[in-house]
């Protein structure tokens, strides 16, 4: 791997939003408005917290979190779509950047936008609902990186999904970590789940990261137990879908499909 390489793409998709007006939107209007639509709800629910369960004052701070997940995501899938969409996919890969060169661009990408919308949100959510996300303590840091890493796994199995399938697997790009949600547990504890969806969960790393900020909001447990499994499973997942880019990878270009996709 050169480092000059990955520099040369991150570059490459910076440039994309100097002009771009929906791009920047993507960053910074589209979270915005969630926060707002949901920092609503979280007020309304707090004036009748005697009729309904306390969990709801989390509802900000579970929704900031679920964000930096789904950025994460965004970061490498929409990265992959540009080149896609401007037919520099064959450009790209007969250079000699490789696949590894290529992923860790995508993955400092989506850290550029997980940053971004991180500090948008905080500081609304501070300014406008005097919501402190910084109450987790520094708990916040391993979480953060955590979901950033689960956003990495999400992305690069959605991005091989795309290469291998072409256009008809395009709307994966948007959807595709929405189905991850139910069992995520963003604004509900994993006891609520089903008995035979609840091992499902445990194997999902954002579940555990979503319980451990429950514990500490809500008792101060340390989730010590939960960050572990936290960090097994990202580790564990990431080498097997890196490895599973890589296959896609290379059968796309043996069958010559490479070239193909996105027309």
């Amino acid at each position: 791997m050169k480092l000059h390489r990955i520099a040369a793409l991150i570059v490459r998709h910076l440039y994309l939003y100097r002009r771009s007006l929906p791009r920047m939107m993507e960053i910074f209007y589209w979270p915005f408005l969630d926060l707002v639509i949901w920092g609503f709800i979280t007020l309304y629910l707090v004036r009748y917290q005697s009729q309904v369960p306390g969990f709801v004052t989390f509802f900000l701070g579970a929704l900031i979190l679920w964000d930096m997940l789904f950025r994460s995501q965004q970061g490498i899938t929409i990265s992959f779509l540009e080149e896609m969409w401007a037919r520099n996919l064959m450009n790209l890969f007969a250079s000699p950047l490789n696949p590894n060169e290529f992923l860790a661009a995508t993955m400092a990408m989506s850290v550029f936008k997980v940053t971004c919308v991180s500090i948008v949100m905080a500081v609304c959510a501070w300014l406008f609902y005097d919501y402190n996300l910084f109450l987790i303590g520094l708990w916040l840091i391993p979480f953060v990186l955590s979901l950033v890493v689960t956003g990495w796994i999400i992305g690069v199995f959605t991005t091989s999904l795309i290469m291998r399938f072409g256009q008809e697997a395009e709307v994966l790009a948007w959807s595709m970590v929405f189905l991850f949600q139910p069992i995520s547990c963003v604004f509900y504890p994993m006891d609520v789940l089903p008995a035979w969806l609840k091992p499902v969960a445990w194997a999902n790393p954002a579940a555990h990261v979503f319980e451990g900020m429950r514990a500490v909001l809500g008792s101060g447990v340390p989730p010590v137990t939960h960050l572990a499994w936290a960090c097994g499973l990202n580790a564990a997942l990431l080498v097997a879908m890196v490895a599973w880019f890589h296959r896609t990878f290379a059968y796309c270009k043996e069958q010559g499909s490479l070239v193909r996709v996105g027309e």
